[in-house]
């Protein structure tokens, strides 16, 4: 298991009080620092998926990768199993 670090940070008062209400109204985790983890997890893979995306956009736009994309494509047999319902 990962240790653990007190820190102190400085938040708004408006933060303090969602992070106290998902905590003990929602319970949507076991307790206010739980409900911090999960808020910079999260966050966490939206930059991760934004990353992702962009990554793939760049591919998609780099006619070498394209190139490999259609050569390995073109040598995967089709079955009707890999064709969508139309």
């Amino acid at each position: 298991m990962e240790g653990r670090v007190k820190r102190t940070y400085n938040l708004s008062a408006s933060t303090v009080r969602a992070v106290r209400e998902l905590a003990g109204e929602y319970r949507v985790a076991r307790s206010q620092d739980a409900v911090v983890e999960l808020a910079v997890e999260e966050l966490s893979r939206r930059i991760r998926d934004i990353d992702e995306a962009t990554a793939w956009e760049r591919a998609a736009a780099d006619p070498a990768f394209r190139a490999e994309v259609d050569a390995v494509d073109a040598d995967l047999p089709v079955t009707d199993q890999d064709v969508w319902p139309a």
